[in-house]
């Protein structure tokens, strides 16, 4: 069996499904127009079937909506101009096929392991040498510098190690919010010993500060956008991460049922419960996730995918609790132990937290001449919002009343979630779950209301959009925005890294974090 491919710029002008009536070969071949190979657009296949006087032809149109046509002609018809036939490999060639999606599995596989690992080993050297400055962001400077120092002296390099690190890249991508879940699925042990006052305190706050600080970033970027008056350029394409399939969904359901039917019989089977409960935990969270990235638009707008995704979480973790008699709380607490030897499905997912970070060097690498057109209007917005961010906070904590430890754990609200507890950390006694958990809800906020609200401040130019998004909402919010203005996208990803990495180095400074601590009270 040899097949062919070829292709047609024409839709039929028949119906397909019903044989019977369809025009003779020779009254139908005028229907379709062949094209120059420079040109075609849809493609079909064709499979000839050697010991056979005629061969079946398989029009596969689904953009068009006609479904598929089997349709018969004498072998000579491939040479009356109805089709241009182009190779496409032979039954032979389908082992070759299977081969690259192994390649591509290792590629993957490997070039994340790299990243994953770098992470660790830099973690554990930060660790060992009792530094606190974020061991991803160095990371991550350093291979922004690797990159920068090859474009000069050898391109071609610089982009290999792009292209090397590009599945990498594109699965941190696709996953990217799931690594801010856990701290939202176990929300209610972190504000469990938080006074009712004090929530509604933190909620104000929250709020009340993402707005001051689209307001802040979107007028810093317009005022410095008209002083320096730079012509806008169109970035550099990124490349998008597929979509979930039904295989997938299916797949991660399959893992649900059998591992859930396994801790229900054998609570210890995998050692301890957090790792008898991980898989069917993860599975939940993975699916929750994958659940609400296919909702209609309309219903994403108050209903994201991030909460779908903690939701099916945390069902998950009350039906088991159920069924098994250990209660909620002593699931949630094996979903996110805190403990490398005894990891939880949450802790899997945060253990992804540095190298998200680290992958920023290669959206800023290829996006360096879009950094280097707008540097005033990106720089200046961003270091003002993260200063305006972090003090404003402290300010109003004080001025509201709320606990000192609570408003410190609460000081990186606007900041990436893995940045954000690098920041906490340098504080004594705070509430790192707490942390997460507004990191989470502020870029919910701002991934749901953003695009109205600059709007109605008449943020119109797409950077000011950009880094006002990123500067108030992180991740969360530059995914939303993205969707709907791919025009904004470069400048989202630029602030969304810089603000977490300024916010960060002045964190690092001991005078200011003293004297946020004595704003605080």
């Amino acid at each position: 069996m040899a097949s062919f491919s070829a292709y047609v710029t024409k839709p039929p002008l028949f119906t397909i499904n019903n044989y019977p009536k369809l025009p003779h070969p020779k009254k139908t071949s005028s229907l379709f127009r062949a094209s120059p190979i420079s040109s075609l657009k849809k493609p079909i296949s064709c499979h000839l079937d050697s010991g056979s006087p005629r061969f079946t032809s398989k029009f596969s149109m689904p953009n068009y909506g006609f479904g598929q046509m089997n349709y018969f002609y004498g072998a000579n018809k491939l040479n009356e101009g109805l089709i241009l036939p182009k190779s496409a490999g032979t039954d032979q060639g389908q082992p070759a096929f299977s081969f690259s999606i192994v390649v591509k599995i290792l590629h993957l596989a490997v070039s994340l392991g790299i990243v994953l690992a770098s992470d660790k080993l830099l973690k554990k050297a930060f660790v060992a040498a009792s530094i606190k400055f974020p061991s991803a962001l160095f990371g991550m400077f350093c291979v922004f510098s690797v990159l920068m120092i090859l474009d000069l002296v050898v391109p071609k390099a610089a982009t290999s190690l792009m292209n090397f690190f590009e599945p990498a890249t594109l699965f941190i991508q696709r996953y990217l919010p799931l690594f801010y879940v856990p701290s939202l699925v176990v929300l209610p042990l972190a504000v469990r010993d938080v006074p009712a006052a004090s929530g509604l305190k933190i909620c104000f706050i929250i709020a009340g500060g993402w707005l001051a600080s689209v307001a802040v970033a979107g007028y810093t970027a317009l005022t410095v956008r008209k002083i320096v008056n730079t012509e806008m350029i169109p970035a550099e394409p990124m490349t998008k991460p597929s979509p979930f399939s039904v295989v997938e969904l299916w797949a991660w359901g399959a893992v649900f049922v059998s591992s859930f039917a396994l801790a229900y019989f054998q609570p210890a089977a995998l050692g301890t419960t957090a790792r008898t409960c991980l898989p069917f935990l993860l599975a939940a969270t993975v699916i929750g996730y994958m659940v609400g990235s296919g909702l209609p638009s309309e219903v994403k707008k108050v209903f994201h995918p991030i909460i779908c995704c903690a939701l099916s979480a945390d069902i998950a973790a009350v039906a088991y609790g159920l069924v098994s008699k250990s209660g909620v709380d002593a699931v949630l607490g094996d979903y996110l132990t805190k403990s490398s030897s005894n990891p939880g499905a949450g802790d899997i997912l945060m253990g992804f937290l540095g190298s998200v970070i680290i992958s920023f060097a290669f959206s800023m690498f290829k996006q360096r001449k879009l950094v280097k057109r707008h540097a005033a209007e990106i720089f200046s917005s961003v270091i003002i919002a993260s200063a305006f961010s972090l003090y404003s906070t402290a300010i109003i904590g004080r001025l509201i009343g709320l606990e000192p430890i609570l408003t410190i754990s609460i000081l990186p609200r606007c900041i990436t979630v893995a940045l954000a507890l690098s920041i906490v950390s340098f504080f004594d006694g705070v509430n790192a779950s707490l942390t997460a958990a507004v990191v989470v809800l502020t870029g919910l906020i701002g991934a749901n209301f953003v695009q109205a609200v600059m709007d109605k401040l008449g943020l119109n130019d797409p950077i000011a959009r950009g880094i006002a998004t990123a500067s108030s909402a992180h991740g969360l919010g530059t995914a939303a925005l993205s969707a709907k203005e791919p025009e904004a996208l470069p400048f989202c990803a630029i602030a969304y890294a810089l603000t977490g990495i300024f916010g960060s180095l002045i964190c690092s400074v001991p005078a200011v974090r003293q004297s946020l601590v004595l704003i605080a009270g």
